[in-house]
């Protein structure tokens, strides 16, 4: 297939699944595309919003209409690895013989909800680590591989700190996107309760298969990016750590740390994805910019001074966007 049949297929089946979580999710289009973005890119989600705003809702129609295998995990204060990954039990044959057995846990899953993940400790946190990272799990001295695709999507509240227990940066690092869920308007709240006080609740039809999803994933790394798109999304992720000579004054100032080389990853593999929603399969500059946001606000952490003026990663990562040009200056003296 040509590669403008695949970029015109490519859009065609994400603006038909688009319509279907459109159908259940109500004034989050932004939302929702950032998240598809994420998951075709091959990454994880952290989603962060107050209650009742649909982050359940979307995971939930997200594995109806992908037609993937869909696991929730609630996460308490007293949840420990082994209710996640599993861990052996002990079996008995018609002969009376004892041994031992894998059970698995919710873990081996296609999509894995982690609801309320900062409710749990760091110990059971950490258990998502190794499948998040490589898709695989290690218990009981034992390698196992998990569902492919793989990915998680995690909700937190971030206005209810009693009782939780925030994110290490190793953890936060593996999430590709970090993506605020806003409240909804008038007229969505309005649409909303059309939807979901009457006889019936809409449900998503499948859209996608999860060997359409790998298929596409595929075509996504192939898309093309310039050195020059590459050098900008590795400025943009320098730009955020406080001993660059070319970040902003506010990075210097109110920047503890900054971002890893996952969030060049994150923002050069989203903008393939931004790249072949826009019907090119070519990378611009003004895709970088514009996945730069989710992609970077969970990997800058402010220090006691950003913290104590009240400053935010989002301001931080927007000033950077503003600060940082499109065309690295020192390429440009060499022309």
């Amino acid at each position: 297939m040509a590669i403008g049949e695949q970029v015109t297929e490519f859009r065609d089946r994400l603006e038909k699944l688009e319509q279907e979580l459109g159908r259940v999710m109500v004034g989050q289009q932004a939302v929702v595309r950032q998240t598809l973005v994420a998951i075709l890119a091959g990454g994880h989600v952290l989603l962060e919003g107050t209650p009742g705003l649909g982050k359940t809702l979307l995971c939930r129609s997200l594995s109806e209409a992908l037609d993937l295998q869909f696991r929730r995990i609630q996460f308490t204060p007293d949840l420990m690895p082994a209710d996640i990954l599993g861990t052996l039990v002990v079996t008995e044959d018609e002969k009376g013989r004892k041994g031992f057995e894998f059970q698995k846990g919710p873990i081996f899953g296609n999509l894995i909800l982690a609801d309320e993940i900062n409710r749990a400790t760091p110990k059971t946190q950490s258990a998502l680590l190794e499948a998040m990272q490589e898709g695989r799990v290690t218990t009981s001295g034992e390698v196992r591989q998990l569902p492919d695709p793989f990915f998680v999507l995690a909700t937190q509240n971030p206005i209810e700190m009693e009782g939780t227990y925030p994110l290490p940066e190793a953890q936060l690092d593996r999430f590709l996107l970090k993506i605020d869920v806003p409240s909804q308007g008038v007229d969505a709240l309005v649409e909303i309760l059309k939807r979901t006080t009457g006889g019936e609740t809409p449900q998503p039809s499948k859209a996608m298969t999860g060997e359409e999803l790998r298929g596409f994933r595929a075509l996504i790394r192939e898309v093309p990016a310039a050195e020059s798109v590459l050098r900008y999304a590795a400025r943009l992720a320098r730009a955020t750590h406080p001993d660059c000579e070319d970040a902003p004054e506010s990075v210097k100032r109110y920047v503890r740390y900054g971002a890893s080389p996952r969030g060049a990853q994150a923002m050069v593999l989203c903008a393939k994805v931004t790249a072949l929603l826009a019907g090119r399969a070519h990378v611009d500059p003004e895709d970088i910019g514009a996945i730069a946001l989710p992609a970077l606000r969970h990997r800058v952490l402010l220090n006691f001074e950003g913290e104590a003026a009240g400053v935010s990663a989002d301001q931080i990562v927007k000033e950077i966007v503003a600060a940082v040009p499109e065309v690295d200056p020192a390429v440009s003296a060499q022309l």
